[in-house]
């Protein structure tokens, strides 16, 4: 996603949209079988519960993920929003911190299935959150 116009820190961009389920559902939905990604629009929601964007959700499930994103999510009340934490001039990407947070083991072979190339000089090597 890029942004159309300049865009000013602190300013609210979207709100992170899709149903509202509990993760058991969500992940009996999207085992990956055949050789498949496994690749979701899931949200992690404080009290436990998941919004999935691939089940009504909006454009917003399409930002990706930079280590040195120029946005930020806000969770208020079960829903999640998008900021902008910095100034974003016209025709800039609009990135997010993915913080992935998994139920495996940490090796090398997981790690590298959650790669990430953003570039940034504080690139982390990975989507995944610090634990």
């Amino acid at each position: 996603m890029f942004a159309l116009q300049a865009i000013k820190a602190g300013e609210r961009l979207l709100e992170y949209k899709g149903e509202v389920t509990h993760w058991r559902l969500a992940m009996s939905r999207y085992e990956p079988r055949n050789g498949e990604s496994g690749h979701t629009f899931f949200f992690a929601l404080s009290d436990g519960r998941v919004i999935d964007g691939a089940r009504g959700g909006n454009t917003s499930r399409w930002l990706n993920h930079a280590c040195a994103p120029n946005c930020a999510t806000l969770e208020e009340d079960g829903r999640v929003f998008i900021e902008a934490s910095v100034d974003i001039a016209a025709g800039e990407e609009l990135f997010i911190d993915y913080q992935l947070d998994i139920d495996v083991r940490r090796t090398a072979k997981v790690k590298a299935q959650y790669a990430c190339r953003c570039g940034a000089p504080t690139c982390r090597g990975t989507m995944l959150g610090q634990r």
